[in-house]
């Protein structure tokens, strides 16, 4: 009796993670139709970066000298293709209009009169999406350390500087004066602000711990700062308003087997990631009853200061000018919407998910 018992539960088990599994397919096969339109700073992608690692360290995979990485397995339904390299030229090989020619599919009306608050607004992506969101109407909010003249020229703007989001003082004070204006409240966030220095980070060069934990401050814990300053002070339209996290593809925990595979490296700029990813999901959680969205945004491959060290690997992986990279970050804010469970982790290169 106890070895008939034993069979029935391991079978009963069996058909639970059978049904579990298939659940998460069709899951994901609902949710890449919902996103995909026309159908990741990742700062780097995993074709053009492993040859260049390799070269730098001297190995030869013909040789022998060194061992390659598992292929690449292909997407899910409805999730993009990890790989940066193949993305890119499979996108161009058929002539993807998402990805190729933005403004053939782009839909920035949900702009015009919103009120749209920018971390980090003064320069690279971010000032991007404040010009973008000033040219389609909107009012932008941009906090940042220290103006920049160019976002300062904008149409529309409402500047609140010394905004340093590794201080919840300087958040909160933010959300005060905002508060102060009388005016009503933010249609949407956009968690923006970055860091990615210009360091080695790997077991071969050597780990640098400080630029870590400055990573992991601002890109995960400073979206968090920002958000429950706001939230807390009524700052963000509930119900309507929406979160965006400027996260990427950098901090997909899957992906690493691909875009990382057999070297690792970059670990302050990937935990970084990963934990802001976190972050997004469990505040759309706690954020849904009161009728505000969270997304997970990878902005894409953009050509700006940040990115500038990897210029030599921008036309095969298909960075493009911040202007459209912008313009796909806008679209996918506006097709952001609340979720009965979960928060999306889309590429605004071609509008399809990310696994985490």
């Amino acid at each position: 009796a106890r070895a008939a018992a034993l069979v029935w539960v391991t079978r009963m088990i069996t058909l639970a993670l059978k049904q579990l599994a298939g659940g998460v397919q069709r899951q994901g096969r609902q949710e890449g139709a919902r996103l995909a339109v026309g159908a990741s700073p990742l700062r780097r992608g995993s074709g053009a970066r492993r040859i260049e690692r390799q070269a730098r360290r001297g190995v030869s995979m013909a040789s022998g000298d060194g061992v390659e990485g598992a292929a690449a397995q292909p997407p899910a339904p409805g999730f993009t293709e990890p790989d940066q390299v193949k993305r890119f030229a499979d996108a161009k090989a058929r002539g993807d209009p998402r990805v190729m020619d933005i403004d053939s599919v782009y839909d920035p009306s949900w702009m015009a009169g919103a009120r749209v608050l920018i971390t980090g607004a003064n320069r690279g992506i971010g000032l991007a999406l404040a010009k973008e969101a000033s040219l389609r109407g909107a009012t932008v909010v941009g906090a940042c350390r220290r103006s920049s003249p160019e976002l300062a020229a904008l149409a529309n703007v409402e500047i609140f500087e010394g905004v340093e989001v590794t201080s919840m003082e300087a958040c909160e004070r933010l959300a005060r004066e905002l508060k102060a204006t009388g005016k009503p409240p933010l249609d949407v966030v956009v968690n923006n602000a970055g860091y990615f220095p210009d360091t080695h980070d790997d077991f071969s060069q050597g780990l640098n711990f400080e630029e870590n934990l400055r990573q992991y401050d601002i890109c995960a814990v400073g979206p968090l700062r920002v958000t429950y300053a706001l939230v807390k002070a009524g700052c963000v339209k509930s119900p309507g308003g929406k979160v965006v996290n400027i996260t990427s593809q950098g901090g997909s925990a899957l992906w690493r087997q691909v875009q990382n595979a057999n070297e690792g490296g970059d670990y302050g700029h990937h935990m970084g990631k990963a934990a802001a990813n976190m972050c997004g999901v469990l505040m759309a959680e706690e954020l849904r009853p009161q009728g505000i969205a969270v997304a997970n945004l990878h902005p894409g491959f953009n050509r700006t200061e940040m990115t500038q060290k990897y210029a030599h690997i921008w036309d095969v992986e298909g960075a493009v000018e911040s202007e459209v990279g912008a313009k796909r970050v806008m679209h996918e804010i506006g097709r952001v919407g609340l979720l009965q469970s979960g928060a999306p982790f889309i590429n605004c290169e071609d509008g399809l998910l990310i696994p985490y």
